[in-house]
């Protein structure tokens, strides 16, 4: 097979190169990130003996309660009940207008470890949860802090282990940080296929930075850090007047390569269920990526990368095929290689993670789908309604 009339045409040799680098960019991030939480084992199957329970440090958990009546009476007896030896359970109930009130009330009754504040008014003018979730945090008693909200919940409710598994990721001295894993609850719907790929794609991102010691954001519905590091970076006092990030900027601008670490056990994972409808979804992805433009260059340059790779790769394997200068069983292996490597990898991490296996087969139309989305929601700015 002669190729050697390729090098003589400049927009067919340009074109082929694109692909072919944008074949081994893609490739590089499959493997670095997807491979690489697949094979992730670090604490996994890591129990706390008996032995050292006494040794256990207190915990504190904090979250915060907007009209969460539902939330909160299906899922804080799983972190109420949690097997641990010393922890107790801060929630904020900020401005609730529905039976919050009554059945943290309820709850406190028959848990001591249950510590509820109230807030009726809001005296600050901040939006978001940034202000309330700071009260919870400095009216904690203890200085290990585990970040969770009220429709998350422990992904094992048999062993209740999640502290423990959480907390058994502080191995050394010098962490502060701990970054969990969330998933959504399965459904057999592809709606629900394609929220489980977005939170799997997020989340790759995110812990395979941390693992590679590059961390820049994480999951406020999993997550750990120490009060003393809150109280010591000034907490969110610098983007206050921002109302998402508590999680995501937090992260961003205090996590470093020596303090943060990655809890992937199975005990570890918590839950939340999907979002209802297309809308709802959306609003929730723009959101949680409303903080990103206060990224630094690089960090930014780094993530337009891959969606950029995934743009060159089919647009010039489209262009070429339609030239006819290439065969087009030879795209067609190329396009199977990539398609074959990419499932591959995000099978392991699926795996890992607990994800359905039909996220992985359906991994290369859904990365499509979001690279359109994406593109949508970067150039529609967030509503500035409240």
């Amino acid at each position: 097979m002669d190729f050697t009339h390729i090098l003589t045409d400049s927009y067919t040799l340009t074109l082929a190169c694109l692909m072919l680098a944008s074949l081994v960019i893609l490739s590089l991030h499959y493997g670095l990130f997807y491979l690489c939480v697949g094979r992730y084992r670090g604490q996994k199957n890591k129990k706390a003996s008996p032995e050292t329970s006494s040794k256990l440090p207190p915990v504190s958990v904090v979250m915060t309660a907007q009209n969460d009546a539902e939330p909160l009476r299906d899922n804080l007896l799983y972190i109420l009940e949690q097997d641990y030896p010393t922890f107790e359970v801060v929630v904020v109930d900020y401005r609730s207008t529905d039976d919050s009130k009554f059945i943290l009330q309820r709850l406190s009754q028959n848990y001591t470890n249950l510590k509820v504040v109230r807030i009726d008014s809001d005296v600050n003018g901040y939006e978001g949860k940034k202000y309330p979730f700071s009260i919870g945090i400095k009216s904690a008693q203890y200085d290990l802090l585990l970040l969770t909200d009220p429709d998350s919940v422990p992904k094992d409710v048999t062993n209740f282990c999640w502290i423990r598994q959480m907390v058994a990721a502080y191995t050394g001295k010098n962490t502060e940080i701990v970054l969990g894993y969330c998933g959504i609850q399965p459904r057999r719907s592809p709606f629900n296929w394609l929220q489980q790929y977005d939170n799997l794609d997020y989340s790759v991102e995110y812990l395979g930075a941390a693992i590679h010691r590059h961390p820049y954001t994480g999951c406020g519905r999993n997550m750990s850090y120490r009060r003393s590091l809150f109280m010591r970076s000034g907490g969110f006092i610098y983007h206050y007047h921002i109302p998402d990030g508590a999680d995501d900027l937090f992260v961003n601008q205090n996590a470093t390569k020596t303090n943060t670490v990655v809890a992937l056990d199975d005990g570890a994972f918590t839950v939340v269920p999907p979002q209802p409808s297309l809308r709802q979804w959306h609003s929730y992805r723009r959101h949680r990526s409303a903080t990103h433009r206060y990224y630094t260059l690089g960090l930014k340059i780094f993530r337009m990368i891959r969606p950029l790779a995934v743009f060159l790769f089919y647009l010039s394997a489209t262009l070429l095929l339609v030239g006819g200068v290439i065969p087009w069983y030879v795209l067609l292996g190329v396009l199977a290689l990539k398609l074959a490597w990419q499932i591959v990898t995000v099978y392991r991490a699926a795996d890992r993670l607990d994800v359905k296996p039909v996220v992985a087969w359906l991994s290369p139309l859904f990365e499509i789908y979001f690279l359109i989305a994406n593109t949508i929601s970067a150039i529609v700015p967030l509503s500035k309604k409240k």
